[in-house]
């Protein structure tokens, strides 16, 4: 199938395109995308149902976390905007009304592919100006979600990071993740390079319920045990732990041991988190799917993001026993109403650009996301 002749949107010469798959007038979805700075065109393609990519030329990758965010890089970069694994709880799915598209359906289906996002990061890590700190993937959507198959961004963006000097650090559900093992083994001889790979849920049924665009469990712990015979320590994301679905202690046992199995050396765990966007699409699925647990969902997260202090609490006490039996070092998980706190207290400290004094006052650059705190799920 040649994706060229599946235009349904853009510039014909751009794209080099073939006859019209649908008329872009009559979607309009797609006519929300016809302002998109850098828009070069939408396609379909029967290998992905339903699911419309809008190929972009963006002008830069990088992209600075706030200064007050609590997590432990200071730079991302986000190849794709959308994400096809369609996960109900995403976090990321309210970035999607930036583009007026809704946080629901059109996060799974509107897929915004910057095409030339590795060129643009070598150009970037080129300047005088970078400093070579750790550059994340996979924090706010997938970078191995399945559209990378046809895309193959990844290879260049590792390339980009490894040629520079610059540490990187990748979470992913994707499997397609061992496609790039040697190119990141190779990698991993010049600069650091972290693995993680997020594992919520160990129940099939209700993983591809949860999770219906996502490689099944299985293949995921596969992927860990590839990555761990290639000598990298993986970290495993055991999060979101759901409340009432996935938290009981047979159920965290039995996912631990699994995941030692497999030959992972650390685990992250934490609660679920639902922030505006992915919030009233996660309580709209619950309410459909699991109506017994509706009133004690809305009663955790009605009038807020995170589970309470309270069930947090109990959740690490209960886990860390489990960690430690199964020979697993853990990490906490960052995204907290506490760390989220203490990292504002400390960009204030440093004023806000979140720069200390002496440091390089030029402008940094920016990427086309205006997400702000990312989340490590």
């Amino acid at each position: 199938m040649r994706w060229s002749g599946q235009r349904i949107g853009g510039t014909p010469e751009a794209a080099g395109a073939g006859p019209l798959a649908a008329d872009p007038a009559q979607d309009p979805r797609t006519r929300a995308l016809v302002g998109l700075t850098g828009l070069v065109r939408s396609v379909r393609t029967p290998e992905f149902h339903g699911v419309t990519f809008h190929e972009v030329a963006a002008k830069s990758a990088l992209n600075r976390v706030p200064a007050a965010s609590s997590m432990p890089f200071s730079w991302t970069v986000n190849p794709y905007r959308g994400c096809s694994h369609a996960c109900v709880y995403c976090f990321a799915r309210s970035t999607h009304r930036y583009l007026d598209l809704d946080a629901g359906a059109d996060f799974d289906q509107q897929v915004v592919v910057k095409v030339n996002v590795a060129e643009v990061l070598r150009a970037e890590l080129a300047r005088r100006s970078w400093g070579r700190e750790e550059v994340a993937l996979g924090t706010n959507t997938d970078p191995y979600q399945r559209a990378e198959g046809r895309y193959r961004l990844m290879p260049g963006i590792i390339s980009a990071l490894a040629d520079s000097g610059t540490p990187l650090s990748i979470l992913t559900k994707g499997t397609l993740l061992r496609r790039d093992l040697p190119q990141l083994e190779e990698a991993a001889r010049r600069v650091p390079v972290d693995l993680s790979m997020s594992i919520a849920i160990f129940d099939d049924a209700l993983q591809k319920a949860v999770e219906p665009g996502t490689p099944s469990t299985a293949a995921r712990l596969a992927t860990v045990r590839a990555a761990a015979d290639a000598g990298f320590r993986v970290t495993v994301f055991l999060m979101p732990i759901m409340p009432w679905l996935t938290d009981g202690d047979r159920q965290l046992d039995e996912a631990l041991a699994r995941i030692a199995e497999a030959g992972a050396a650390h685990v992250v765990f934490g609660a679920l988190h639902l922030r505006p966007g992915a919030k009233e699409w996660f309580l709209e699925w619950i309410e459909r799917e699991h109506p017994e647990l509706s009133r004690g969902y809305r009663r955790f997260y009605g009038q807020a993001s995170y589970a309470p202090a309270g069930y947090r609490r109990d959740l690490g006490r209960r886990v860390r026993p489990l960690l430690a039996r199964h020979g697993l070092a853990s990490h906490e998980d960052v995204d907290q109403p506490e760390h989220r706190r203490e990292a504002a207290a400390r960009a204030g400290r440093t004023g806000r650009s979140g720069r200390a004094a002496g440091e390089d006052p030029r402008p940094l650059p920016s990427a086309l996301e205006l997400s702000g705190q990312p989340a490590l799920f």
